[in-house]
């Protein structure tokens, strides 16, 4: 019987916007010092007094007064929002995954609907929805909410769904050295929906199939059944 369980995360010229990085439940250093992460990475903090400068900017170059009342600490809100949402970045989700049991299963081992936000690269507008992670174990078993704890850590960073839904399956396949490893990601994106083509209720639908989900049809399809069942 497979097993499936529903789950219950300088100025804007000098220097490339793509270096911000960090986040730290400490007090944060001055601007652009490096400090060492969790992981033993070396990497930045985030340059709050920047992005709200390059905030300030936007408001000023759209035609709005940043000095006016509703405005005055927007900079403020989006360089914290910006921390919130960007603190993927400086985490290393393996170690999520460095602790497992060792354990007899030769079944599918799936958590559905994890719900994840991430922010699309391209137009730096969020897309949302959720995804469905599944492993069929080798010897080595791991929490389930250390799935949920990968995908949103790989969600908490600047993203296309095709790459983040890799980068969890790729995770998964050298951490667990499972048999075979499937995600599935089910995704609106706003730079879609409220902006260009304007197609609202569109879902984005990306997979990755690695192991005996890839080479073998039957496990595959044991696999669809059990995230959708009827809603095929």
């Amino acid at each position: 019987m497979s097993k499936m369980r529903d789950s219950d995360g300088e100025t804007a010229d000098d220097k490339d916007v793509g270096s911000l990085c960090g986040e730290s439940d400490d007090p944060a250093p001055p601007a652009d010092v490096p400090s060492e992460s969790a992981s033993g990475v070396t990497v930045c903090q985030v340059d709050e007094p920047r992005i709200q400068r390059a905030i300030r900017e936007i408001l000023l170059a759209v035609g709005e007064d940043p000095d006016r009342e509703g405005l005055r600490e927007t900079p403020a809100r989006v360089a914290r929002m910006y921390r919130e949402l960007f603190g993927g970045l400086h985490e290393d989700p393996r170690r999520h995954l460095r602790k497992f049991f060792t354990e007899y299963c030769d079944e599918v081992v799936l958590v559905r609907d994890i719900s994840f936000n991430s922010m699309c690269e391209h137009h730096m507008l969020p897309f949302m929805g959720k995804a469905h992670v599944a492993y069929l174990p080798d010897d080595r078993v791991i929490g389930l909410s250390k799935l949920a704890r990968v995908v949103d850590e790989v969600a908490r960073r600047p993203q296309v769904q095709e790459r983040m839904t890799e980068q969890i399956a790729n995770l998964l396949v050298e951490e667990l050295h499972a048999k075979g490893v499937a995600v599935v990601i089910e995704a609106v994106h706003t730079c879609m929906t409220i902006r260009g083509v304007r197609k609202p209720g569109s879902v984005c639908v990306t997979s990755a199939m690695k192991g005996c989900f890839r080479n073998k049809s039957s496990t595959r399809a044991e696999l669809m059944t059990l995230i959708y069942g009827d809603r095929r």
